[in-house]
């Protein structure tokens, strides 16, 4: 028995159903998503290419923008071209391995990018509230390391899903009603007590991810308390509206991947478009909105990118 279970996992090949109820929507939900993909390809890849190219943006805040950027090109890339290709009917396989190796770029990405984002507040934190210190703490040596460091902690907390997905028998189980692979999607297709993976990945996400959200939210609340002790009243609107539009992204990133993640565990009464939209909706929208709100709020990064889209934006 223990070997037909073996064998049920090697020969898995998986059909995606993407939205299994409205399919005759998905020629049409393909025409924002494919615009929303080309809108995160092109912001994020300006927005790498300006940093790496000029010199002047080689200080720590935008090499973890540009970090940023990595990841959200690699979040969305994993996902919304399969997505893509799906609902135009190209194609709805995807094998057992395909799965898995899709399924582990999408959560690393994303672990990779909340520790950025943590990465990021605690920068914002401590140039406003410790400016003196900030040349000693934010050296180039301690940024390289914060991005070696979110490669590992995000490589480490995914890499045992790889073995708790192989572990489990399939039985033949093809039918995903997903547009992409997940841990929690994949594991439901199994034909065998998931107890251990369910588990596994509701710690994850409360100690990675959600130990993150309540540190960038506390690291904002001091920034903000420092904003407010501030005599001039333009600098501090200028403040709030650059950590407001910061923390507004920020909190889309979170809801919607949360969303998503705590609606395979618990749920149930969720309909099933409802939450197959907003999955996609995590892989595309925070990236897309990224360089814009931090292009948009960077008066030398709004700069630099003039200069180089139309060759007329000067900075003062």
């Amino acid at each position: 028995m223990a070997a037909i279970n073996q064998t049920s996992v090697w020969l898995a090949s998986f059909h995606l159903l993407g939205m299994a109820g409205p399919e005759h929507l998905h020629p049409w939900l393909s025409i924002p998503f494919c615009l929303m993909y080309v809108a995160v390809l092109l912001g994020n890849f300006i927005l790498l290419f300006v940093i790496v190219t000029e010199r002047s943006l080689h200080g720590p805040m935008y090499l973890f923008l540009a970090m940023l950027a990595v990841a959200d090109l690699v979040l969305s890339s994993s996902a919304v071209p399969k997505a893509l290709s799906m609902f135009w009917s190209l194609s709805k396989e995807m094998s057992f391995h395909a799965c898995l190796t899709q399924m582990f770029f999408i959560h690393v990405s994303f672990i990779a990018e909340s520790t950025i984002l943590l990465a990021m507040a605690f920068d914002r934190y401590v140039a406003i509230c410790n400016p003196l210190r900030y040349a000693t703490v934010f050296t180039h040596m301690v940024v390289a390391k914060i991005g070696l460091a979110a490669i590992a902690r995000s490589f480490c907390v995914m890499f045992p899903t790889i073995f708790l997905l192989q572990r489990l028998p399939y039985c033949r189980h093809s039918a995903m009603p997903h547009t992409y692979c997940e841990h929690m999607g994949l594991a439901r297709l199994a034909c065998a007590d998931i107890s251990v993976n369910v588990w596994y990945g509701f710690a994850t996400t409360l100690l990675s991810p959600g130990v993150d959200v309540v540190l960038i939210g506390v690291s904002y609340v001091l920034i903000l308390r420092a904003v407010f002790r501030l005599s001039s009243k333009d600098a501090q609107l200028k403040a709030v509206g650059t950590c407001s539009s910061h923390a507004c992204v920020i909190l889309m990133f979170y809801t919607l991947a949360f969303f998503s993640f705590f609606t395979h565990r618990f749920g149930h009464n969720v309909p099933h478009h409802v939450h197959i939209l907003l999955a996609n909706l995590y892989v595309l929208l925070p990236p897309m909105l990224n360089p814009i709100v931090y292009t948009m709020k960077n008066k030398v990064i709004r700069g630099k990118v003039s200069q180089v889209l139309f060759r007329t934006g000067q900075v003062r």
